[in-house]
């Protein structure tokens, strides 16, 4: 039982990772090359909390499947938020590259 709840808590601290990422890269053209100091600062406090997150992570997750959701997922979020808040335009290709993703992070997640 501890085990599946420190397994949980792991996959907890991961999701707040990503939410963190995405929330930092989402600022970086409102930082509008860092001479913007709110949103600077807010994506630095952001990125710091994510790698926290991770570091907190990687001691229960191995580090090539933590990485894998971390960068996989934030990408799949970043590109979905950028269509419909930033009218950002995908190409199928995008879109099926962002569907192989999604694919990759459950087989990760089946096998390991």
């Amino acid at each position: 039982m501890e085990n599946y709840f420190k397994d949980n808590l792991s996959y907890f601290f991961l999701f707040l990772a990503i939410l963190c990422e995405v929330g930092g890269t989402l600022l970086l053209p409102s930082s509008q090359n860092f001479t913007k100091l709110i949103p600077t600062l807010s994506l630095g406090v952001l990125y710091l909390l994510a790698f926290y997150f991770l570091s907190i992570v990687v001691n229960t997750i191995p580090v090539a499947v933590m990485y894998a959701m971390w960068s996989g997922l934030g990408i799949f979020t970043i590109a979905i938020i950028s269509f419909y808040f930033f009218n950002q335009s995908l190409s199928w290709q995008a879109i099926l590259g962002l569907f192989f993703i999604v694919i990759g992070v459950v087989l990760v997640n089946s096998f390991k």
